[in-house]
């Protein structure tokens, strides 16, 4: 048995989990949400179809053997599982994953493109180092958030959510998009009776939500392509990246705050309320601390 063989019959991972993409999240379930405590990552399910130890996460529910190959692979290359010493051979994965060639050759393909793998002629198909990688494709977001990368994945998220955010709701002040504004204001609503119920998923929820609505709600392009990232951000489970993720009344209030600056067309103030809401966990205050 060769030695990429061996690695990936003997790989097991315990802290794997899944994200829920868009459109998977049921809208706001109070009487489904689990109450008290905190939302934990969704469970894995074992899948005869991918042999051995064979996991799929949430977001390749219902993709067949070519997501959940995709999925496996992907978790192993970002832990480091498998590396760049020995090329991906897929009549070697095939058998490990007992899938076809067509199902082993369309996922290494979709990883190909998300910067994990590159195929050469006469060399064949290897991992490729991390600086190639698509840092801001949401699965390699959720892959490296459940791996050894997961404190460094949090701390960038972090910061990069510091970047984006203050200035999305500095510029949304100046849109009049009344539907939108209105949702934002549905979603605080939300929240609020959520917390009171101690429901923190459907908190958790309307949270993402409404961050990703204001990031859109700034009517810049590039920005709005971004707000994908803070999605996965919040929805990435494993600990906290901000205030937002534990109900409290403080980041209610935070919520709020941007919710009325907006309204007032205040861009000065929804930015301070947006920068006072991401500091409200001491970890991201260590990582970027709020202006003296």
């Amino acid at each position: 048995m060769s030695t990429l063989a061996h690695t990936m019959m003997t790989t097991a991972r315990s802290t794997d989990s899944g994200l829920a993409g868009p459109g998977e999240l049921d809208r706001y379930p109070y009487a489904d949400a689990p109450v008290g405590g905190r939302v934990g990552p969704p469970a894995w399910d074992t899948d005869p179809e991918l042999g051995r130890g064979g996991r799929r996460g949430a977001s390749n529910r219902g993709r067949g053997l070519h997501g959940q190959l995709v999925q496996q692979l992907g978790q192993m290359i970002v832990s480091g599982d498998l590396g760049a010493d020995r090329p991906l051979v897929p009549e070697e994965i095939g058998q490990r994953f007992e899938v076809s060639r067509t199902v082993v050759r369309e996922s290494l393909r979709v990883l190909e493109a998300k910067g994990l793998v590159s195929a050469r002629p006469n060399v064949g198909t290897r991992v490729r180092p991390v600086s190639d990688w698509n840092l801001l494709d949401q699965d390699i977001i959720e892959w490296r958030a459940f791996g050894p990368q997961r404190d460094d994945q949090r701390r960038e998220l972090g910061e990069l959510r510091w970047t984006i955010e203050p200035l999305a709701a500095r510029l949304a002040a100046g849109h009049g998009r009344e539907e939108v504004q209105q949702r934002l204001v549905d979603m605080v609503e939300i929240m609020g009776h959520a917390m009171g119920q101690g429901d923190a998923l459907t908190f958790a929820r309307a949270d993402s939500e409404f961050h990703s609505l204001l990031v859109q709600l700034a009517g810049n392009r590039m920005l709005e392509h971004l707000s994908g990232i803070v999605s996965a951000a919040l929805q990435v489970s494993g600990g906290p990246l901000t205030g937002c993720e534990r109900p409290n009344e403080a980041s209610l209030a935070h919520h709020g705050r941007i919710v009325d600056a907006l309204a007032g067309g205040d861009g000065a103030a929804a930015e301070a309320a947006m920068r006072q809401l991401l500091i409200a966990h001491p970890e991201v205050e260590r990582v970027v601390p709020g202006p003296r």
